[in-house]
């Protein structure tokens, strides 16, 4: 028996709402907990693996105060997309970021950052790590049999 790929516009609305969880503090259990809920299945919605539903979603953008128009911003849309769009919609790698504890916690310890010049040597700084990283994992599996 084969499982189904979550739907992209699922798993996309999944983690804008952990995002938004997790930028508001609150666990998978409380959320749930506010909707009647477990944890379990707020985190099948996370994931995208199940689907919410129209009023679901209305009382999850209640519950996280932000609108429902915010768990789409920047999604996967439905429609065939032309170039125009494709430019203006946030790369996916840039929402699982943030829906990341790691990543909001950076990204915000960040913008905290007064001096331009200084937030430009953490960016030269982590991206000559992550070139770093890359070209040592090229090497290992190089050697690889």
């Amino acid at each position: 028996m084969s499982t189904k790929a979550p739907n992209p516009v699922d798993k996309y609305v999944g983690s804008r709402v952990r995002m938004r969880r997790i930028m508001l503090g609150m666990s998978q259990e409380k959320l749930g907990e506010a909707l009647g809920l477990t944890f379990q299945q707020i985190q099948k919605y996370e994931k995208g693996t199940n689907r919410v539903g129209a009023s679901r979603l209305q009382q999850i953008s209640e519950v996280l105060q932000v609108p429902v128009s915010f768990l789409f911003d920047g999604g996967p849309s439905g429609a065939a997309s032309g170039e125009a769009s494709a430019e203006s919609a946030s790369p996916a790698y840039i929402a699982d970021f943030l829906a990341t504890s790691e990543g909001l916690a950076l990204t915000r310890a960040f913008t905290r950052i007064p001096d331009s010049k200084l937030r430009r040597s953490i960016v030269d700084l982590v991206e000559q790590i992550a070139d770093r990283e890359a070209t040592e994992g090229d090497r290992k599996s190089a050697k690889a049999p």
